[in-house]
């Protein structure tokens, strides 16, 4: 069964501009899925409606089998909390909490005891080599530690599925290869990541892409010279 199934969706906003124009396809489980395109083309948009995040016009969407519409709203919270994760260009971090509070937000919710959720928070922290930097503020630390540790906020959960919407912007080069090195190894782990982009660079270090251009899907094929993020190379 697919984890993500979208069938001619369309989006369009209050006044009148069509952001998304009859967009159709399939995400299985433990896939790699890079979407492209240019600014305004409507991949923010079509990630803010995979994950629960705004609604969309026309259309149908099914996640793990099941429409949107099916979904309450407490149901739609708690799907978005433990079976999706979210890592955003611009952080989103609390600038006065450390790095395991920071962390930890997630599981405010789950039922397990303190001591387990600091444990979950740790092992999230150490995937991403912060250990180092635990007690730090989230102020204190670079571009590329700010977003190894929103990859941990979204990991700490044990998500089905990861949204990163352009998860290098904000950074430098080789920061930026850090980062794509830690979710590949996620998708090796058998973590779906669904990554938004408009860098070819980026974008070939998944293993499908799906091209969008003035919302519409305008391809979608198989990486077949696929880029190590921590080599920077291609096979």
């Amino acid at each position: 069964m697919a984890l993500i199934e979208v069938q001619d969706v369309e989006k369009t906003y209050d006044d009148g501009t069509k952001a998304l124009r009859g967009v159709s396809f399939t995400i299985e489980k433990g896939e790699f899925v890079a979407i492209m395109g240019p600014s305004g083309s409507g991949k923010s948009t079509l990630l803010h409606i995979l994950g629960f995040l705004d609604g969309y016009t026309a259309g149908e969407y099914r996640f793990d089998g099941k429409t949107t519409q099916g979904y309450s709203a407490d149901e739609i919270a708690r799907v978005r909390n433990e079976k999706m994760g979210f890592v955003f260009q611009a952080f989103n971090l609390l600038a006065r909490a450390t790095v395991l509070e920071n962390i930890m937000l997630p599981l405010l919710y789950s039922k397990g005891k303190s001591k387990e959720r600091e444990k979950r928070a740790k092992e999230a922290i150490e995937a991403v080599g912060l250990s180092h930097r635990i007690t730090h503020m989230s102020s204190q630390l670079s571009g590329g530690e700010k977003q190894r540790v929103a990859i941990a906020r979204a990991l700490v959960n044990n998500p089905d599925v990861i949204f990163a919407d352009e998860p290098t912007g904000n950074l430098d080069s080789k920061s930026g290869q850090s980062i794509m090195d830690i979710i590949q190894g996620l998708n090796d782990k058998g973590h779906t990541i669904l990554l938004i982009t408009h860098e070819t660079y980026t974008a070939e270090t998944a293993k499908r892409i799906i091209r969008v251009l003035d919302g519409k899907v305008e391809a979608d094929t198989a990486v077949t010279k696929r880029r190590i993020a921590r080599d920077g190379f291609t096979k």
